[in-house]
């Protein structure tokens, strides 16, 4: 059954922002229960996979401003309403590769994806195209995807990957608005003022399979030391991504600078970058400019597909 708390706080935000959207469920093996997925908008169809811990409602500024489009926005695994294994660190490449082609399945996207994805979703999504290419169109990467040479995940991030100390740190900073605009200022991000996303991270967090989801996350992708070997993107891995590709980085992303946008990009076969004023999700700093860019892009590699 939803959580009406987080229901009500997801609809806070797509009424603040103006996005008339619909909610389905779809199954998903690789995760062992039900994805949530938001449908707004007309036109081609397109997937948005969002970061770690963050749900599909948190799209909604981009989906004030992107139109000509019908976005299939995800909630990951154990963060809104969609369901998680107690493993789910576990085998994660293929689980997660597994889970992006089972949604787009069961929402009856057949054929080659257009992805937009962020932070952990475009790690997710860059490892689809990688190991199913047919199965994806286009990619556009808003903020620093996660684990691309050359980025780190932030300090505190890294202490969260530790199991036993991850426990006691989330536990001495319960999830509240104020815990929540801290968050949002370890990623480059201002929340104060934007209180329905700050409410919906808070009401994401006290979800019932978060904690575990968060941590196991984190604990397959991160050490102390930065990026763990077997999940972190490589330049060798990125020569192989065929697909046409666009970066959108903000110009003071905490995961990852401007030099490492250069390599990403000069390490793409098919890429674009734009820099837009922002941290790690920029479209919280004005959608309507990334937006611009992603609807062209789009346009280019998609509608005329």
């Amino acid at each position: 059954m939803a959580d009406p708390s987080f229901t009500e706080a997801q609809d806070r935000v797509l009424s603040r922002y103006g996005v008339n959207a619909v909610s389905r469920f779809v199954p998903s093996e690789a995760m062992e229960g039900r994805v949530h997925v938001l449908v707004a908008g007309t036109g081609p169809d397109v997937l948005a996979v969002n970061g770690i811990g963050l749900p599909a409602a948190m799209w909604a500024p981009l989906l004030a401003h992107l139109g000509g489009v019908t976005v299939h926005a995800v909630d990951g695994p154990g963060f809104g309403l969609t369901d998680a294994p107690a493993d789910l660190g576990r085998d994660l490449r293929p689980r997660a590769v597994a889970f992006l082609d089972e949604v787009a399945d069961g929402l009856g996207l057949h054929g080659p994806l257009a992805i937009v994805a962020s932070s952990l979703g475009s790690l997710w999504s860059t490892w689809l195209a990688l190991d199913h290419p047919d199965r994806v169109r286009a990619l556009v990467h808003i903020g620093c995807p996660a684990l691309a040479p050359g980025t780190s995940a932030p300090a505190p991030m890294r202490l969260l990957s530790v199991p036993h100390l991850s426990r006691a740190l989330m536990a001495l900073q319960p999830p509240s608005p104020r815990q929540a605009e801290r968050i949002g200022a370890m990623v480059g991000e201002e929340l104060s003022r934007a209180t329905e996303i700050r409410d919906l991270i808070v009401a994401t967090e006290r979800g019932p399979s978060y904690g575990p989801a968060f941590r196991g996350l984190l604990h397959a992708l991160v050490r102390l030391r930065g990026a763990r070997p077997d999940a972190a993107l490589t330049a060798a891995e990125l020569t192989r991504v065929t697909q046409p590709v666009q970066l959108v980085w903000g110009d003071h992303d905490p995961f990852g600078d401007l030099t490492a946008a250069e390599a990403c990009r000069d390490a793409l076969p098919d890429s674009e970058l734009h820099v837009v004023e922002g941290g790690h999700a920029p479209w919280l700093d004005d959608a309507e400019v990334i937006a611009g860019h992603v609807r062209r892009f789009l346009s280019r590699r998609v509608a005329s597909a």
